[in-house]
Formats: structure tokens, C-alpha cells, sequence
């Protein structure tokens, strides 16, 4: 989860990452996306951290970042795809901890993605890089699902006008 958020990434990419991309080193993810589109995503302190942590509680050497059983993938040598985390384990696992935290109105995968987008916005970041990080082709796709909520609109009406 901690890489969903700290990326932006759709399903499909978190979901086709391979250990090999992460680079620990920079905190940075070459990815893949739609239309076959290379950019760079990057990763939190805490990402990096969780990362850490789950790579080194595996025992396997299989090619798939996140993988579904430790136990069934112990003794397997890549590439192993048949123990990439599937999209419905993926969604199950965003639900049953969104539900943990209190997140009750039908979390999904790509709430994550329009949380980290929607904190971005809210921290001060331009919309042009938040659709260069989320990979948009086109920046109406960025300006659709990143809302701005009234006390945002509020707080820029009293800062910008009438001055």
C-alpha cells in the first residue's frame, strides 16, 4: 500500500512491477504505463522503508515485486509469474485495510491513486507535474479527477482577489 500512495501508480503498473525496477539507490521506479510509455515515478521514505522490510522477509528469487504466497514461492526459481500478486488480491488487500482505517465509502485501488494525487495538489504541487507523475496524456485527464475542495477555493479567493 505504502508503494501504491507514494507513486500514483494505476493497478496495472504497481501490479507488472518486477524487483529489478525499484532502484533503491535514487528512490525511483522506471515504469511502463499506458500506450507503452516509459516515465519515472519516486518513492517516500516510508516506501523505501516498507519495501526494505518486505524484500528482505522473502526467501524466494522470483522476478515479481509483489508476490501472492511466500510459502508456495520458496522453492520455485523465476520467473515465477505465476505468483505475481493478481488484480483482485491486490484490490482485496487496498479494501481490507482501507476497512481497518475506516474507510468505509468503496475503497479501490485507484483511490489510492486519487489520494495521492489530490496531496499533491493540496501541498502546493502544479497540476502539469501531478499529470506528469500520474503519466496523463492529456491534462484535462489530471484536471477531471483531482479535485479541489471548497476551503482550497475559499483559501485562493481571499489570498488572490480583490487586492
Amino acid at each position: 500500500l505504502e508503494t501504491f500512495f507514494s507513486t500514483g501508480l494505476r493497478l496495472a503498473e504497481l501490479r507488472s512491477l518486477n524487483c529489478k525496477d525499484i532502484n533503491e539507490k535514487t528512490r525511483e521506479i522506471s515504469i511502463r504505463g499506458k500506450r507503452g510509455k516509459i516515465r519515472v515515478v519516486f518513492l517516500s521514505d516510508r516506501a523505501v522503508e516498507a519495501l526494505k522490510d518486505y524484500l528482505g522477509s522473502r526467501v524466494d528469487h522470483l522476478t515479481p515485486l509483489f508476490i501472492r504466497s511466500l510459502e508456495k514461492a520458496s522453492n520455485i526459481m523465476p520467473p515465477g509469474e505465476e505468483f505475481r500478486l493478481s488484480r483482485v488480491s491486490i484490490w482485496n488487500i487496498v479494501k481490507k485495510y482501507a476497512l481497518k482505517a475506516g474507510i468505509v465509502s468503496n475503497p479501490s485501488p485507484h483511490t489510492l491513486r486519487h489520494s495521492f494525487a489530490t496531496d499533491l495538489l493540496r501541498n502546493g504541487a502544479d497540476l502539469r507535474s501531478v499529470q506528469e507523475l500520474l503519466g496523463h496524456k492529456d491534462l484535462g485527464t489530471t484536471q477531471i479527477y483531482t479535485h479541489v475542495t471548497n476551503p482550497q477555493l475559499k483559501d485562493v479567493h481571499k489570498r488572490c482577489h480583490g487586492k
